[in-house]
């Protein structure tokens, strides 16, 4: 993993911050594993726009993951480590024995050549997806399902692992990227290892251009705003904006819009950090 900062000759790459790809083996997707993507540009079925700051962006081609691991006990070689526009981390191109191909989500270390397994009766090794009633405590995991079969929902993006604390009865305890203790049952799969491209964080876009690239329209501050617009909207000059709140006012900035009396509350043990 390595970042580039580029020479400053032109404005936009003066601060520019890009990643080295040195992990990546091709540049050329796997065309069976390839789905279209529409965009929406924010508006619904009605041509309304119901999310603001969405539109343009480079075309792209959606590669179907394999979130569920759930080719069990039959190993796979890594063919080619990739990267995808959809997300911030790398991903693998897998084969296994019997011909299949899979795309999985990259953890550091995966190299090409390496052999990867799932199921029962694993080795508690980088890229390995095993149960978390298997792996051992203290291990660093990533790709974690919340329901069992429900495939990982959870510690996916670039650089975000989590870590397998205690065991009791049937629930595991996982401390999880946001700083959040919870319950998890024991059934529930996990992939050992952190996610590849660690290094994105550091990376600086430069110019507003790359920001249009992705998709992203400019966000206009609701503080410039008129009162008709936004709640923190109008006032002489530079006004303070009155209390952080969203366009519909609700309150942000501390305000907890968690409720109560949710289901999965009990199997927090602790909340994130502030």
């Amino acid at each position: 993993m390595s970042v580039r900062k580029l020479k400053p000759v032109t404005p936009g790459q003066r601060f520019r911050v890009v990643n080295g790809f040195d992990t990546i083996t091709t540049d050329k997707p796997e065309k069976s594993l390839l789905a279209p993507k529409k965009r929406s540009g924010g508006r619904n079925n009605q041509g309304r726009m119901t999310t603001r700051n969405i539109g343009g962006g480079h075309k792209q081609k959606y590669r179907i993951i394999d979130f569920k691991r759930d080719k069990t006990g039959i190993p796979a070689t890594v063919k080619t480590i990739e990267y995808d526009p959809n997300r911030t981390a790398f991903i693998a191109l897998v084969s296994y024995t019997d011909g299949e191909k899979r795309y999985v989500i990259a953890q550091n270390g995966l190299k090409v050549g390496q052999t990867i397994v799932s199921g029962t009766g694993v080795a508690p090794e980088i890229g390995n997806a095993m149960l978390l009633s298997e792996i051992p405590l203290g291990t660093t995991i990533s790709c974690i399902e919340l329901r069992p079969g429900q495939g990982a929902v959870m510690a996916r993006s670039a650089g975000s692992f989590a870590q397998l604390m205690a065991r009791d009865g049937k629930y595991a305890t996982v401390k999880l990227p946001s700083g959040e203790t919870r319950l998890i049952l024991l059934t529930c799969m996990a992939t050992i290892g952190v996610v590849s491209n660690s290094d994105h964080q550091l990376l600086v876009s430069g110019k507003a251009g790359r920001s249009r690239w992705l998709g992203r329209r400019p966000r206009t501050r609701p503080v410039v705003m008129n009162p008709v617009d936004h709640p923190m909207g109008g006032g002489e000059g530079k006004s303070a904006g009155g209390h952080p709140r969203s366009k519909n006012g609700i309150p942000a900035k501390g305000y907890k819009t968690r409720s109560k009396t949710k289901a999965s509350n009990k199997y927090i043990l602790e909340r994130r950090k502030k």
